[in-house]
């Protein structure tokens, strides 16, 4: 939480400590897929079941999982990558509430600002997979896609799993956003919408297999 009484000059130095940890305790992590999804998904809820499926299918493949660290979705992907012998990462946020570090995870790392946090999420992925979630989940989202349109990132998949629950989003953004000449066909053409595990882990592991074919012929 924000801390008031530190004076501005030792929060920067706090700053800069959080992502000097985060890089060294990430540094030899090449490829990882970030699954994001909502922390009151709990086990019971069928889309826990998916990013456990989807955790597992990827570690398989050979890449690492990275999450929020906390407990939903997040606990069902690291769980899933974890218990196949995947590498398994959780970024977790101080919060007041919900963020409780889940036990799946090989590297737990704790940050105190969403910004550092959101730099390690990106420093290392080649996807993003994003279940159903709130303001977190689609803040996450959303600054995939922007880093993507404006080039500051390269081209990553970014699929959403669940049409029942995101198709609404993807049409408002098509009727009105894409209507109103704010984005056009390829912004919205930078999200993936699909319906299981399977279906994610297709589109990721073979833009996998294609990034290291290039950087190979590089």
């Amino acid at each position: 939480m924000f801390d008031k009484k530190m004076p501005e000059a030792w929060r920067v130095l706090r700053i800069q400590a959080e992502i000097v940890d985060g890089i060294e305790h990430l540094i030899k992590i090449q490829h990882a897929v970030n699954i994001f999804g909502s922390a009151r998904l709990v086990e019971t809820n069928p889309y826990y079941a998916e990013a456990e499926k989807l955790g597992s299918l990827l570690s398989q493949a050979g890449l690492s999982v990275i999450t929020g660290g906390g407990p939903g979705i997040m606990e069902a992907a690291n769980k899933g990558a974890y218990q196949k012998g995947g590498l398994s990462i959780g970024l977790n946020i101080t919060l007041p509430h919900e963020q409780k570090p889940n036990k799946y995870q090989d590297i737990n790392l704790s940050f105190r600002y969403f910004f550092v946090r959101k730099f390690m999420f990106f420093k290392h992925a080649i996807a993003f997979a994003i279940f159903p979630g709130g303001f977190g989940t689609l803040d996450e989202m959303f600054e995939a896609v922007t880093l993507i349109q404006t080039e500051k990132s390269e081209p990553f998949p970014v699929v959403l799993i669940g049409k029942a629950y995101w198709q609404g989003l993807l049409t408002w953004m098509q009727d009105v956003v894409l209507a109103n000449n704010c984005i056009t066909d390829i912004d919205l053409n930078l999200i993936t919408l699909v319906d299981s595990a399977d279906e994610a882990a297709h589109i990721i592991i073979e833009h996998y297999r294609k990034h290291v074919a290039n950087q190979a012929d590089s």
